[in-house]
């Protein structure tokens, strides 16, 4: 009765977790620098060629659809990160993903001259998919993978390397570095849904290789060599986690630019609401990803006025106030 009880305190969670992000949808198609009405917003959903239909379709389902997909992969990437390194501070970026996607993308500006939305978003994904890759082939040929320090290590070493790459080319040419200061904040301004179906096949499997992994999260909850004694292939759980990670970190990262907090705090929000079992921590931390990144998108609208504030700004300012509350809440901070 007791587990039947719990089961139905989780699902009403994900439920109001649901309600929260369908909620913050229709604020974001709402509200943004341009004033618009309620009525209006829903005239140019319902007739495109209006000239209110130019911003609403233009510009705000764009980024509404865009920061829903991007908080969620962001979201479940950190629950992932953090189930298979036991560490509370672990971000989806330190597999090397983002630094990867940056210098992929610093490439193509430099040496293919090219910077559309579709070339970017491609390079972006190759360029997190290889970075991972790299970062598991160097962890596999030193202590093995069945402890996460490996990995970690491997992710910092070359994260650093990547980083300095980058630094070197837009440091070197003022073209590279223009598009790059574009990229790099991390914004969904400007955003079209070009290319997105292919962020969303990268996601999809990402989510897919996710679901795979809750079970080996929950048993290395208790710890890898008890995880070992359960039966779990430590070696397959990292490869299916670190896919998992790199796919759905690859899919937003590609399309926003690197974006902070997202991935480091929602989890450990949604372990306070949910608890940690991974079965309901995973779709949690998603729906909070999604909410969180979408209401800073918001607020960066309205206060920058016409300027507007890019959300990985308003991200890292109030992710830093958010984060400094996690660490000092015992409960939340520990896995």
């Amino acid at each position: 009765m007791y587990r039947s009880s719990a089961h139905h305190q989780r699902a009403l969670v994900l439920g109001a977790l649901t309600a929260g992000v369908a909620l913050i949808a229709v604020v974001s198609l709402i509200l943004g620098s341009n004033l618009i009405s309620p009525t209006a917003v829903v005239t140019g959903l319902l007739d495109p060629a209006r000239d209110v239909g130019d911003v609403v379709w233009g510009s705000r389902v764009p980024r509404t659809v865009l920061g829903l997909l991007v908080g969620f992969c962001l979201g479940v990437a950190g629950a992932v990160m953090q189930g298979q390194t036991r560490n509370p501070l672990a971000d989806p970026g330190i597999f090397g993903v983002s630094a990867g996607a940056s210098l992929a993308v610093v490439i193509g500006v430099y040496v293919l001259g090219t910077s559309s939305v579709l070339t970017t978003l491609w390079l972006a994904l190759a360029g997190a998919v290889v970075a991972s890759i790299v970062v598991f082939s160097v962890a596999a040929l030193g202590t093995g993978l069945s402890s996460p320090v490996p990995l970690a290590i491997a992710g910092t070493a070359v994260s650093a390397l990547l980083i300095a790459l980058t630094s070197f080319l837009v440091l070197s040419d003022e073209t590279t570095l223009a598009a790059y200061r574009i990229w790099v904040v991390g914004s969904l301004s400007g955003r079209s849904l070009a290319g997105v179906d292919a962020a969303l096949i990268f996601a999809g499997l990402g989510i897919i290789c996710a679901v795979a992994n809750v079970r080996s999260l929950n048993a290395l909850a208790l710890g890898a060599e008890m995880a070992s004694g359960l039966g779990e292939n430590l070696v397959r759980a990292r490869i299916v986690g670190l896919a998992a990670i790199t796919l759905l970190t690859a899919s937003a990262v590609a399309i926003t630019g690197p974006i902070g907090f997202v991935g480091l705090t929602a989890p450990h929000v949604a372990r306070a609401a949910i608890g940690g079992d991974h079965r309901w921590l995973l779709p949690a931390s998603g729906l909070i990803g999604s909410c969180v990144l979408l209401a800073c998108d918001v607020v960066g609208r309205l206060i920058g006025g016409t300027a507007e504030v890019s959300v990985g700004v308003v991200l890292a300012v109030l992710g830093g106030v958010v984060f400094i509350v996690i660490v000092r809440r015992a409960r939340m901070a520990t896995l």
